[in-house]
């Protein structure tokens, strides 16, 4: 019983030397000496507890400076505790849009270079687009990917597209029964189309991604006002297709309903 207090007061000591890397001052990296001052602890006590942090990556230490700053594993935790929240606080309006549109929905995220589905709830159809959660598809002609990328400048769109795209004209799926190939897709008709999703609040796809099927998503802010996620639908052309504006409009309300419980300004 002694250690496992012991190593509860330990951990709650590891935690306010955490908290204080995230204080504002902390930005450019603390010192041992400052992180004790600031923590009112014991400098070896300090230097011997981040050591340790060190070696789990929870924080890191520059070589030069020999400042400290939260480390990977802790960006890592902390962006997996945030995505289980928004995709559990978004299930329920994910179905409100099941039950007017009865089609599937997806909850989605941007993750290194590709957009990966966070939840999704099912329609009633035989297509439900299973298999989804946890794969990682292409920003570029997805519409949960353009949203994504909506507010990002010129600058960041242009280095992402020559990361991701190899910076050449981005190649569209051939049409089935058609005689023409369609036009590629090239950085100045994506910046055209996120300058509309800027205007409408939403995106739509019609056989970009894969021939047959079309999407809308629509962004969701967090607390900060940055896009934090985007919701998405899609379905078969056949289904869909006649009314994505529609869907488009309806799907950037609920979005807009995700951002409001997430606390987003305005």
């Amino acid at each position: 019983m002694a250690n496992q207090r012991t190593y509860g007061s330990g951990l709650v000591r590891d935690v306010d030397l955490l908290e204080v890397l995230a204080l504002p001052e902390a930005r450019d990296g603390l010192g041992v000496s400052r992180i004790a001052e600031l923590s009112g602890r014991d400098k070896a006590q300090v230097s011997r507890a981040l050591a340790t942090l060190a070696d789990a990556g929870l924080v890191s230490r520059d070589e030069h400076t020999r400042a400290y700053r939260p480390g990977w594993r802790l960006f890592a935790l902390a962006t997996h505790a945030t995505e289980t929240h928004l995709a559990h606080l978004a299930a329920p309006f994910l179905r409100t849009i099941v039950a007017r549109l009865n089609e599937t929905t997806h909850l989605c995220v941007l993750r290194a270079g590709q957009v990966f589905t966070l939840r999704s709830e099912l329609a009633s159809h035989a297509f439900r687009g299973l298999g989804w959660e946890g794969v990682g598809v292409d920003p570029f002609t997805t519409s949960p990917g353009r949203v994504l990328l909506s507010e990002w400048d010129e600058e960041t769109v242009g280095q992402w597209w020559r990361t991701f795209a190899g910076g050449a004209a981005h190649p569209l799926p051939d049409l089935p029964g058609s005689t023409q190939e369609p036009p590629p897709l090239t950085l100045d008709r994506l910046a055209g189309k996120l300058a509309g999703i800027r205007k409408r609040g939403y995106e739509t796809v019609d056989e970009e991604f894969e021939p047959g099927l079309v999407g809308v998503s629509a962004p969701v802010y967090g607390f900060r006002g940055d896009i934090v996620a985007a919701v998405n639908v899609s379905a078969p052309k056949s289904r869909l297709g006649g009314r994505l504006p529609a869907a488009g409009r309806f799907t950037r309300t609920v979005a807009d309903r995700i951002s409001a419980a997430l606390g987003a300004p305005g």
